[in-house]
């Protein structure tokens, strides 16, 4: 069942989130398997990511590879973990 997930990320800034994105595609691989959409907002107090997934098994998988790169670069561990949602219908206007 397909899943949405919503961070918050305080502090955050879109250099840092471009740099992330940047060494993850590098991976080899699929490191994005299982991600149908990813949107990244910039806010006053940093970033918010909207992702919709097909499963929660591929969301946890690519969050094991994402979490240690992350870490490497020194993004801040906020604590707060993010919100996750079972997602009732989803389609994309043709």
């Amino acid at each position: 069942m397909a899943i949405f997930m919503h961070a918050t990320m305080p502090g955050i800034t879109t250099d840092q989130y471009d740099a992330l994105n940047a060494q993850l595609q590098a991976l080899p691989g699929d490191t994005f398997a299982g991600c149908l959409s990813h949107t990244c907002v910039a806010t006053d107090s940093g970033l918010e990511i909207f992702d919709l997934w097909e499963s929660q098994e591929a969301m946890d998988k690519f969050g094991t590879v994402m979490m240690p790169v992350a870490e490497k670069l020194g993004f801040p561990q906020t604590g707060q973990p993010p919100k996750v949602a079972q997602v009732h219908n989803w389609w994309t206007p043709s």
